[in-house]
């Protein structure tokens, strides 16, 4: 028999027994962590921690050029010399740099070796704050020696009279066992092997027996992003996972704490807004990012993912999200689930169109939530086509709510003939590209969105019968993106201008 470990339970197995015989269902895809028994040994990563009198940054060394800043020679010379709103520069100190005397162009969180004046006695290390492009007098690399992965707001802080306190090497702990992620679940199982499945995560506020609401909108976010339970590496450093499927999201700030390991954060602001974090090491608190949740099984898993890897992760508890569904599904949700559920109507077949409160922990802190519904009749099907027109799809779900529902709403602005048009609100800023454009017929109950080449950008529209001239918005073929169709063509005849039309996505 060979004694291993899965999910922290001892397993007894037979010889030559492999992953596959006794790993639980997992999603297709999905790695899981392999950890051999070893001794483990103090090793450096390839990051520095630097602390100033403003704060503390770590920064991900570039290359191998940085070795020079741990020694410890230089921390009484690390001086805030001089900053404007692209960058700070802290020094001077002597090195053995060439500069190439051109300007480089650098991004935010770049640290920089240069000097000033081309006199390499005269160097210093300097943090970019803005994309920018100059000569900090570098060598012919460029000069980027690092990257700032955490701590970044730090940059905007420094000022007259702050310095650099110290530099050390972040240390971590190095299995020198082979520890992995995998997929193959072909692989033997050996004796003292441990194996990690899944990433465990508790929501913030949550327990049992006790619901806070410090970040109830934030929170909402995380489960809407593990409603399907895998996690994505979209990217992986020494201090954090990353997975940005659901960048450009817009997330609340609720709850600035320090980010430990195994903490969950989501990002409110910049380019990933809306990705889901998980950290493998302590870093201090940032503005852009909520903390959300805490990883209480499976940290192993996620200080061994790599990027690219995807992983099961479930959070508890699990999303309370009613809309799209029929009212029996929701009252029998409401019960399994312990809350008390407010019905406008139970009259005839009914679905649910709107909820209150519309995140999970509120409705669970105060055990009650009332709900509006629609008759089955007045509300649409249809079908969209990712495969055609991901772009134009996604904007069509922002539009009118299906990005984070199964139920949403766009209003009936105008009908005529076999010809329906919704006019749903489109924010500035949104562009709507040609894309799955009309060739020589529309077909009958053909969903299309109006792109950017016409006037009436935004505009939805259904065509009851096919056309060989003209989209279901009524705009020529090239301003014409066909995204989906209708299956429910028949309930349209009955709605009138200026009313809402609810629509529920379904797969097809």
């Amino acid at each position: 028999m060979v004694t291993i470990h899965l999910d922290g339970k001892r397993l007894d197995v037979g010889e030559g027994s492999t992953l596959k015989t006794v790993l639980p269902p997992i999603p297709s895809g999905c790695c899981v962590a392999v950890i051999l028994p070893a001794t483990k040994e103090q090793a450096a990563t390839n990051s520095l921690a630097i602390s100033s009198t403003a704060g503390d940054v770590t920064v991900e060394v570039v290359g191998g050029s940085a070795g020079f800043l741990v020694t410890g020679d230089l921390n009484d010379r690390l001086v805030l010399h001089w900053h404007d709103r692209y960058a700070a520069a802290f020094g001077p100190f002597p090195s053995s740099i060439r500069p190439l005397r051109k300007p480089g162009l650098y991004e935010r969180g770049d640290l920089i070796l240069g000097c000033g004046g081309y006199d390499p006695d005269r160097s210093y290390l300097i943090f970019s704050k803005l994309r920018h492009s100059a000569d900090h007098g570098a060598d012919e690399s460029g000069g980027v020696i690092g990257r700032v992965v955490s701590g970044r707001a730090i940059l905007d802080r420094w000022s007259t009279g702050d310095r650099i306190i110290k530099i050390d090497p972040v240390i971590s702990w190095a299995d020198t066992s082979r520890s992995f992620t995998t997929t193959d679940f072909g692989l033997a199982l050996e004796e003292g092997m441990q194996v990690v499945t899944r990433v465990g995560v508790v929501a913030q506020g949550y327990s049992p027996d006790h619901i806070t609401t410090e970040a109830t909108g934030s929170v909402e976010h995380l489960l809407f992003a593990s409603e399907t339970p895998r996690f994505t590496v979209s990217r992986a450093t020494s201090t954090h996972i990353l997975d940005t499927r659901y960048a450009g999201s817009e997330v609340p700030v609720e709850n600035r704490h320090p980010r430990r390991e195994g903490t969950v954060t989501v990002r409110s602001a910049g380019q990933s807004s809306g990705g889901v974090y998980l950290y493998r090491a302590d870093v201090q608190s940032s503005l852009a990012h909520s903390v959300v949740g805490q990883v209480v099984h499976g940290i192993e898993l996620v200080k061994l993912a790599r990027e690219g890897d995807i992983f099961t992760m479930n959070v508890t508890p699990e999303r309370i999200d009613l809309l799209g569904l029929p009212l029996e599904q929701a009252q029998q949700i409401a019960r399994v689930r312990g809350f008390a559920l407010h019905v406008d109507s139970t009259e005839g077949s009914r679905i649910v169109v709107s909820q209150e409160p519309a995140t999970t922990l509120d409705v669970l802190h105060e055990k009650a939530a009332a709900i509006t519904t629609a008759p089955e009749s007045k509300v649409v099907d249809i079908v969209l086509d990712d495969a055609a027109a991901p772009v134009s799809c996604a904007i069509f779900r922002r539009l009118t709510g299906l990005e984070y529902h199964d139920a949403g709403m766009m209003p009936l602005f105008f009908k005529f003939d076999d010809v329906f048009l919704f006019k749903p609100e489109v924010p500035r800023g949104v562009n709507i590209i040609p894309e799955n454009i009309p060739a020589t017929e529309v077909p009958a109950a053909s969903l299309a969105i109006t792109n950017d080449s016409r006037k009436g950008s935004g505009m939805v529209g259904v065509r009851l019968s096919p056309n060989r001239e003209f989209g279901p918005t009524s705009e020529p073929f090239e301003g014409t993106n066909i995204i989906g169709c209708v299956l429910d063509t028949g309930k349209l005849k009955n709605f009138r201008e200026r009313e809402k039309v609810y629509i529920r996505e379904v797969a097809q």
